[in-house]
């Protein structure tokens, strides 16, 4: 049997920041990856948008540490030399009707620390003149990223602290032993032994804690599937700013990003689905126009080209409210070495590396 300090499951971007940390800390790290590369899930399927932490309820982790993770972030970036641009962001209301709704994210966003400028309908088209809007909050603090280079960082900078990433390795079997846990992978008996084991399986990490035999299952969420289709922009498009719509159930509502070259897509959209079938519906783009239209009604037809989909990684359902990022560590479940990480949706990629330093910190 094999041994090693430290096995973490998944390597997306919360796989590799927490990976990274761990070797940081002088734990000799092995990354199983299900894939034959890292970063295939949500991680290289999402907007590439680093958040200010506008929305998310104060004293939550995910408003502590997105606020944490942005500023981390950007220096990371900036120390690196991973492409980003702090663009900025409008989030707009269509009507009079949606001002107060503005009002409400204000309020949210000071209680959570974030520099934010509301503005009236002439001040937001100075800014954007193709907007079509009542009023807007400016948020200077958003911007854009290319995350598989950010990705790319995390990983060198775990592998220079001895950390390997060992790819096509699925976890099949994982098992409570008396020194550590037993892990295998590719449905080959347990053939390796670990003191930590870090879940940051994403979207999976429900069916991976289900693995762990003998794991309480009242401290396994439900996982659902919110899948978020993506439209590109056929030619160019006339923003230099993030446009977001109002916040709808389930997300954030269809909202303009761009990459670092210029170019637009719009999405994610809210799905609720069984599996994790990622194909993009072109006739879901019906839906795309009509949402656009409400703040670019310049938007012609037929721009809009099918993009990709990601898969959100959930722990609440359609009636329910948004849940917090969850870390289950020893004191929750009483497993000495575990951390299951649940829920770990947006702004996942944003608050990555406080969200390492805080996970790590919980079995340190």
């Amino acid at each position: 049997m094999e041994s090693v300090d430290a096995v973490v499951i998944g390597a997306g971007v919360i796989g590799l920041a927490v990976a990274r940390e761990l070797a940081a800390r002088g734990r000799d790290t092995l990354i199983l990856e299900a894939t034959g590369r890292f970063g295939t899930g949500a991680s290289s399927r999402n907007s590439e948008v680093i958040h200010a932490g506008l929305y998310y309820p104060p004293g939550s982790l995910k408003a502590r540490l997105c606020v944490a993770g942005r500023e981390q972030l950007y220096a990371f970036c900036r120390e690196r030399g991973i492409a980003h641009r702090r663009c900025g962001k409008l989030v707009v209301a269509a009507d009079a009707a949606q001002l107060p709704e503005l009002a409400k994210i204000a309020a949210t966003a000071a209680a959570n620390g974030v520099e934010l400028e509301s503005l009236g309908r002439a001040a937001a088209l100075a800014l954007e003149p193709a907007l079509a809007c009542a009023g807007a909050l400016y948020s200077p603090l958003s911007g854009i990223i290319d995350s598989h280079t950010y990705m790319l960082a995390l990983l060198a900078d775990a592998e220079r602290h001895r950390a390997t990433l060992a790819c096509g390795q699925a976890v099949t079997r994982l098992i409570v032993a008396e020194r550590g846990l037993l892990v295998g992978v590719n449905g080959a008996a347990p053939a390796l032994r670990t003191h930590v084991l870090v879940n940051c399986a994403g979207v999976h990490a429900p069916a991976v804690a289900h693995l762990i035999e003998g794991f309480p299952q009242r401290h396994i969420p439900r996982a659902y599937f919110a899948k978020g289709s993506y439209f590109t922009l056929q030619g160019p498009a006339p923003f230099q700013r993030l446009i977001y719509p109002l916040p709808i159930p389930g997300g954030l509502g269809i909202h303009l990003t761009l990459d670092l070259e210029g170019r637009a897509r719009f999405g994610p959209d809210v799905e609720w689905v069984n599996d994790c079938e990622l194909a993009v519906d072109a006739g879901r783009s019906a839906t795309f126009y009509a949402a656009v239209r409400r703040y670019w009604p310049g938007l012609r037809d037929g721009a809009l080209l099918p993009g990709y989909a990601g898969m959100r990684a959930r722990i609440s359902g359609p009636e329910e409210p948004a849940a917090d990022f969850r870390i289950d560590g020893p004191a929750t479940h009483g497993v000495e070495g575990l951390l299951n990480l649940f829920g770990i949706d947006s702004p996942g990629l944003t608050a990555s590396l406080a969200l390492a330093r805080e996970a790590v910190g919980r079995i340190a």
